[in-house]
């Protein structure tokens, strides 16, 4: 090939990169999801994480060498995206894996041929830098690769010995750098210079086993952990000056710009930075949506929200006012299908959640420039000349509302913003993030793992015994790691085998006991970490020691139950693909001991007659008595039989297939009846939209039904004596109350009305002449805004030509303010709504309206006298 950089798309690169370890024996993987199996870890942050129960030595590899390209999601640094030249939210990490395989000597020198010989770097460009201590490494790239030692820098720990966590597996790194200038010499070479050099590849060499006292032993299999990052390869070889400008992002940032109107090249860089996190963020967005995350204010829901928000905030700082992210969105779908395709199955989904969040959020953005108008009058009431950044940072992070777009807003109204102030409010903020800030921690299940490569994981056995002996092999007590435990603590237990269901599917874990002699333990719940199963409980008597055998028993009312309501999920989704519409998905499920709960992706509600038909039709599939069919077949076959993933789960190459011959068959690991009759009885609760396009049914079945109906039955025996009619007259009796209440309601607002009247009419001889005008100003006691609005009406009817400013304090905390205008007063250039809504701020409020009427509120009621006053003042100044 050239011994020169030259163009290659990022689609090529990638190919490119897999198909090189592909040809030396590696597996090529699929990229894992954003929703990682770690449930210590938020989002997928590295290339690596996919492999850290193999790495933790918890699961045997199925292949020895593997490649993958692996898209990544990190915020930590998320401010500085689009501003620096490399920093990104959303990544692809290409990497290539040894697992006890290969080592140092042959990752190096396929290192250095993929950066020469396939993607054509002179080796003049190439800068290698390796850990101080590690002189196995400095000898291969100088004796058998042939660098030059002058271009081989020593690096410390802090840059070139990748750690885990405080303990765990860990080792030296390697780091190839381009440069972009070799023509300055070897001399005082800066890898801090990013002018000059960029990181694009870095090798891994997992060796070492760190203990909690710091000292590293060798691992007894090494294994290789490479990452090369795609956008940097695209930018030296695009010949482009930052990431942002490969054809990985810039198609997405050029369709933000047309949208603005704008031209990249020739902004300024205020606007340049705001196009460059308009493409990053959208690509995080699609990717995010695409692996079934969804918008919510908690967890990775609020990550993904705080990336659309920031979307439409910097659209509103180039220009952009209407809704825009579908369409940038469909660049970036466009740009990534190829690599992953679910972007493009999953469009629709994409752009209703980024329609529903945009129009949401530039709602919430309209209050915050109405707060900021409201900061600005106050300011400029007390006589100040500068926004407090306290109040800056509410609008930052309560409204979304960008630091650039209020001091721009300040600076229309001669006024400065405390921008200071606000960085100090924003480092709080930091700290207080600082305890979930992502970092890659193979450890931090904390004592679990430090005794991962002393215990054995725990075998399953849950699917054909209710019962099992085994031995304890691990006792933890608020997550340390215990030898022992005394009656009356709560623990976290791992046997070596269990007959328990660990949390998985949607489906809770098993309830039940461990017993021995002269313990028991009362089992509450089960969940499964990594390949440990972990039995949370109560010590209820004797002391529970490491290596004890016990017998561990579920708890076969309770396990009945779930296995009724498990079932009956896999039978309502089969139902709604049947009744309702074929293409209909699963996006989320719960089964619990009293009920089951199922979310399915419908852009409408079904109605009444389908949720009556869907309920008959899985009774009479539990009536039918079809036996449920068993297998553990290969992914690829299972998928071809027609077998339904659900949502969430995890595959490997062999799954466990649930089939009821002709109604259902799903993958899955749960535990499901032997017969649908074995359920009994099934009945939906509710139907209801719990997202945009996302429908909700709750259900129960089996025993549970009786729960349920006993419930029912108590409600009604209630009502029924509280109303003293008998339980099939309460549907009248409630109609005739509800008839009864709106009567009254009526009246009740007709009396209102009449008393305000009676009041304003009082006022007519209070009605004050200026020039060829009347007006009345006055506060009127306990009158609710409707009926204020009727009395100004009726007084400017009364008095023709002039104004009516009428002000109440209807309840605690709240002011009503109304102003009517004749058609003379407007021609003067008064304006009811201008008028009301700035004396409404006066009272903490505002509001509009018509020229002729119009109404406003306020919190300050103590403030009612003084805006009155300031009402007449006013009006006297600009009729008279």
């Amino acid at each position: 090939m050239s011994s020169n950089p030259h163009y290659l798309s990022g689609n090529e690169i990638r190919n490119i990169f897999l198909d090189f370890f592909a040809q030396r024996d590696h597996q090529i993987l699929p990229s894992a999801s954003l929703v990682p199996e770690d449930p210590t870890v938020l989002l997928t942050i590295a290339g690596m994480l996919p492999f850290k129960p193999i790495f933790l030595g918890q699961r045997t590899p199925e292949f020895k060498r593997a490649t993958t390209s692996q898209k990544c999601i990190r915020t930590n640094d998320i401010e500085n995206v689009g501003r620096t030249k490399r920093h990104h939210t959303f990544f692809e990490m290409l990497g290539n894996f040894s697992f006890g395989d290969y080592f140092k000597e042959q990752a190096i020198a396929w290192g250095w041929e993929i950066s020469t010989e396939v993607f054509g770097f002179s080796p003049q460009n190439l800068v290698i830098s390796v850990f101080e201590d590690d002189d196995e490494a400095f000898g291969i790239w100088r004796d058998q690769i042939g660098v030059p030692e002058a271009r081989i820098k020593r690096l410390g720990e802090d840059d070139n010995f990748w750690v885990s966590g405080p303990t765990g597996p860990c080792g030296p790194c390697s780091e190839i750098y381009y440069d972009f200038h070799p023509e300055r010499g070897d001399e005082n070479i800066d890898l801090e210079d990013d002018s000059r050099f960029i990181e694009f590849y870095n090798l891994v060499f997992m060796q070492y086993n760190r203990d909690a006292s710091g000292n590293l032993t060798p691992l007894q299999n090494k294994n290789i952990d490479t990452g090369m990052g795609l956008d940097r390869m695209a930018q030296i070889l695009q010949k482009v000056p930052n990431n942002y400008e490969t054809d990985l992002i810039f198609p997405i940032i050029q369709t933000a710009a047309q949208i603005a109107g704008i031209d990249y090249h020739k902004s300024d860089e205020k606007t340049k930075t705001s196009l460059k996190v308009i493409g990053d963020h959208v690509r995080s967005v699609i990717h995010m949506i695409a692996d079934e995350i969804r918008a919510s204010n908690v967890g990775r829901g609020y990550v993904l929200r705080r990336l659309i928000r920031r979307v439409v905030r910097h659209g509103r700082l180039i220009g952009i006012s209407d809704e825009f992210t579908t369409q940038v969105a469909e660049t970036a779908i466009a740009l990534s299908e190829s690599a992953y395709p679910n972007v493009r199955q999953r469009e629709a989904a994409i752009k209703a959640e980024l329609q529903r969040e945009e129009s949401n959020f530039l709602r919430t953005l309209d209050r915050g420039e109405k707060l900021l108008e409201e900061i600005i009058q106050e300011v400029k009431q007390q006589g100040k000349t500068s926004i407090s950044g306290e109040s800056a940072f509410t609008l930052y992070d309560t409204y979304g509302f960008p630091l650039e777009l209020t001091q721009e807003v300040a600076e229309e109204n001669h006024l400065t913003v405390d921008e200071a102030g606000f960085n100090a409010e924003m480092q709080k903020q930091v700290e207080r993030a600082k305890a979930a800030h992502e970092t890659i921690d193979l450890t931090v299940q904390g004592s679990l793992d430090k005794l991962a490569e002393h215990i054995q994981v725990t075998e399953f056995l849950g699917y054909t015994q209710p019962a099992a002996t085994a031995k304890v092999e691990a006792i933890l007590v608020e997550g340390v790691s215990q030898e022992e435990a005394e009656a009356g603590t709560e623990v976290q237990i791992v046997l070596d085998k269990t007959p328990f269901y660990a949390e998985s599917g949607g489906q809770i874990g098993d309830r039940g006991y461990i017993s021995g002699d002269g313990i028991v333990v009362r089992v509450e719940d089960v969940k499964k970490e990594s390949d440990f199963f972990v039995h949370f409980g109560r010590i209820e008597r004797g002391t529970l020691r490491v290596g004890d055998n016990i017998t561990a028993q579920i708890d076969p009312a309770c396990r009945r139950r779930a296995q009724a309501n498990h079932t009956a999920t896999h039978l309502l989704q089969a139902a709604l693909k049947k009744i309702v519409d074929d293409g209909i998905s699963q996006a989320g499920s719960l089964v619990s001991f009293d009920r089951l709960r199922f979310d399915f992706n419908c852009p409408c509600a079904l109605t009444a007659e389908e949720v009556q038909q869907i309920e008959e039709q899985v009774n009479t599939w539990i009536a039918e008595a079809h036996a449920a069919k068993v297998e553990v077949l290969p992914l690829a076959e299972a998928k071809a039989r027609g077998a339904v993933a659900m949502f969430g789960e995890k595959y490997g190459e062999e799954v466990r297939v649930i089939d009821f011959p002709s109604v259902s068959m799903e993958l899955c690991g749960g535990t499901h009846v032997s017969n649908t009759a074995e359920i009994g009885v099934f009945k939906i609760i509710s139907e209801a939209g719990v997202a945009s396009g996302v429908r909700r049914i709750e259900a129960v079945s089996g025993p549970a039904i009786l729960d349920y109906l006993d419930l029912r039955d108590k409600i009604v025996k209630d009502l029924s004596d509280r109303f003293k009619v008998k339980p099939e007259e309460l549907p009248d009796r409630i109609t005739t109350l509800q008839s009864e209440l709106r009567t009254s309601q009526k009246e009740l607002e007709s009396l209102k009305v009449q008393l305000a009247i009676a009041k304003s009419d009082s006022l007519l001889q209070t009605a004050e002449t200026v020039g060829d005008y009347k007006i009345i100003v006055a506060q009127l006691e306990d009158v609710d805004p409707e009926s204020l609005k009727t009395a100004a009406e009726r007084l400017l009817q009364k008095i023709g030509n002039g104004a009516v400013v009428l002000g109440s304090v209807p309840e605690v905390g709240k002011v009503s303010i109304v102003a009517a205008f004749s058609q003379e007063v407007n021609k003067k250039g008064l304006q009811a709504g201008k008028f009301v809504g700035a004396i409404a701020k006066i009272c903490g409020g505002g509001g509009g309206g018509r020229p002729n009427l119009a109404q406003a509120g306020g919190r300050d009621a103590s403030k009612l006298p003084e805006a009155l006053q300031q009402a007449q003042s006013e009006l006297k100044s600009a009729l008279s």
